[in-house]
């Protein structure tokens, strides 16, 4: 019968502490094998970093080495990663217990670290001080050595395309000494799953629509300083376009009313990028035409002997879902309302992915996120959706200090501010001013995108210029003056804005040997004109546009008082 448990060698830890776990307890009777799992139970803690179990007569006497406390952690040797970063990476903290395990474990992510950086030949390498009252401090020296870079890129299995063409395509480069600006020589693990895909995509444009990209493997050099990454790819057949067909599986929907959508024919090389671009614009068709659940899907049917492949495009009729509810994270500063009025569909409408796709767009298109993700959750009941949107928020204020020289103006200053994003509200302010040795100017601009809550942008623009021309055209011109503006769009495409703008001009100082049509502008004259513009805007996207065009037509009539009066048409456009 065990009469007591007597614990020695401990400081910090209570002997009750390390009594609980012990699974032989006063009144007990002796167990050999319950006191080898005391003593494997007293060493998971982490507390110890040696414990000691014997009995002695009727008592069972503990000793134990408490394992120290951790004072600080510090970083010695780095300067790509700082100590913050390194810190956040790391589960050693000040006050936390120290264990052999727990530093090795540091160790690893610190190396892991350093080699998603592209530097492989980075070592770590603890250091313990020993302090006082069974402290310590750790630190952590490190050589972060070079970055690997990608030595030699390889193909594989490729007889289409050369090797110096497939390495056009992949975003992983050989490294170069006019690479110096640039990460893409680096070498990345990631990258290389991006590039298999690269690699299959362009295949697939061209005809290839068996291609396989079946492995992509890195060899670090010895020295550690560099790869040697090997592409494998299984080519297959080039295949050009048999048949092309539409079939409508939805009752009211012709075939026939979307086929003019269907940009591929009979002889062409195949493309799956053309194929899936082929699939969403009949998906948009159908859902633009009352047909919210649509799923297109394209069949491929391979004729290997005449290497053609039949296209059968088939619009089903998708699982009905709703829109259940949109929730917005991320936009510590933007208001909710910013955001969600740009959506193209509400809570309670069809699930359409033609119309998040462009929510999406047009949410990248405010300028105010460097990232925005909409992806859809499932909702309370099976056909419920949670649209989920992610923002990752972006500086959206502006400070503009520049200067120069002019031939007009002289030597000049400009100083600019503008915020686009004005409180979290979306209001677009701005105020700029130039100062120069002939010419003073000044301009303040605020929009609201949509006011009042409404499909409208209103806005105002103030501005005052005074330019001494006298040693060019023989005088001095003062102008003031606003602009009063209304817009509103039609639909995403259409959009008209109405502008007031009065300005009063003044022309003194005039020479006598100025020129007859200056001599006539002479004094005060101000204008009142009201103007329209039209725009028809097929961009797809407004701050980063790859494809489509701009269209404007716009009216301008002066009259409405003033001195100045006349008619104005203009047409321009951008492609």
């Amino acid at each position: 019968m065990i009469q007591a448990v007597d614990v020695t060698g401990n400081q910090r830890i209570e002997a009750d502490t390390v009594r609980s776990y012990m699974l032989l307890q006063p009144g007990d009777a002796f167990d050999a094998d319950r006191l080898d799992r005391s003593l494997k139970s007293l060493f998971a803690t982490g507390l110890f970093r040696d414990v000691q179990v014997r009995r002695d007569g009727n008592r069972v006497v503990v000793q134990v080495a408490e394992n120290p406390i951790v004072n600080r952690v510090a970083f010695e040797g780095n300067k790509k990663i700082s100590d913050d970063v390194l810190g956040k990476e790391i589960q050693m903290r000040g006050r936390a217990v120290f264990t052999p395990q727990a530093v090795q474990a540091d160790r690893q992510r610190i190396t892991e670290l350093y080699a998603r950086r592209g530097r492989f030949a980075a070592t770590v390498e603890p250091k313990i001080i020993q302090l006082d009252q069974n402290r310590v401090d750790l630190v952590y020296e490190i050589q972060e050595g070079e970055v690997a870079l990608v030595a030699r890129i390889n193909f594989v299995g490729n007889g289409a395309y050369s090797d110096s063409k497939l390495k056009e395509i992949v975003a992983t480069k050989e490294q170069a000494w006019y690479r110096l600006l640039s990460s893409s020589d680096q070498f990345d693990p990631e990258r290389l799953a991006f590039d298999r895909e690269l690699l299959r995509r362009y295949y697939l444009r061209n005809g290839y629509a068996d291609v396989q990209i079946t492995n992509a493997t890195a060899e670090l050099a010895p020295d550690r300083t560099g790869f040697f990454v090997t592409y494998s790819v299984d080519e297959g057949v080039r295949y050009k376009v048999g048949k092309v067909e539409v079939v409508s599986n939805l009752r009211n929907l012709d075939a026939a009313s979307v086929q003019r959508l269907v940009d591929v024919s009979e002889g062409d090389w195949y493309d799956g990028d053309v194929v899936e671009r082929v699939a969403q614009a009949l998906q948009d068709a159908a859902n633009l035409r009352g047909f919210p659940f649509v799923d297109v899907q394209p069949r491929i049917t391979r004729n290997r002997e005449d290497r053609r492949v039949d296209l059968t495009f088939e619009i089903n009729e998708a699982p009905r879902v709703y829109v259940e509810r949109i929730d917005i994270g991320g936009n510590t500063r933007t208001q909710d309302r910013v955001i969600r009025r740009e959506f193209r569909l509400a809570e309670g409408d069809a699930f359409n992915a033609a119309q998040i796709r462009r929510s999406r767009q047009r949410i990248r298109d405010l300028g105010y996120f460097s990232d925005v993700q909409v992806n859809s959750a499932p909702g309370s009941a099976p056909d419920r959706a949670i649209l989920n949107t992610q923002v990752t928020e972006r500086a959206t204020g502006e400070v503009s200090i520049g200067g120069g020289y002019s031939t007009d103006a002289g030597l000049l200053a400009d100083v600019g501010l503008r915020e686009r994003n004005l409180l979290g509200t979306g209001i677009d302010a701005r105020i700029n001013g130039t100062l120069a040795q002939r010419r003073s100017q000044l301009d303040f601009s605020i929009t609201d995108p949509y006011f009042l809550n409404r499909n409208l942008a209103a806005g105002l623009d103030i501005f005052y210029v005074e330019r001494n021309l006298l040693n060019i055209a023989s005088y001095r011109e003062r102008r003031e003056g606003f602009t009063l503006r209304l817009g509103y769009a039609f639909n995403d495409r259409l959009r008209q804005t109405w502008a007031y703008t009065l300005t009063q001009r003044e022309i003194t100082d005039i020479a006598t040997n100025a020129s007859r049509f200056v001599r006539e502008q002479a004094g005060t004259t101000v204008l009142s004109q009201i103007g329209q513009t039209l725009t028809y805007d097929l961009r797809d996207s407004v701050v980063d546009p790859r494809r489509g065009a701009v269209l404007r037509l716009g009216t301008d009539f002066a009259g409405l008082g003033g001195d100045v009066a006349y008619l104005r048409t203009r047409v321009d456009g951008t492609y």
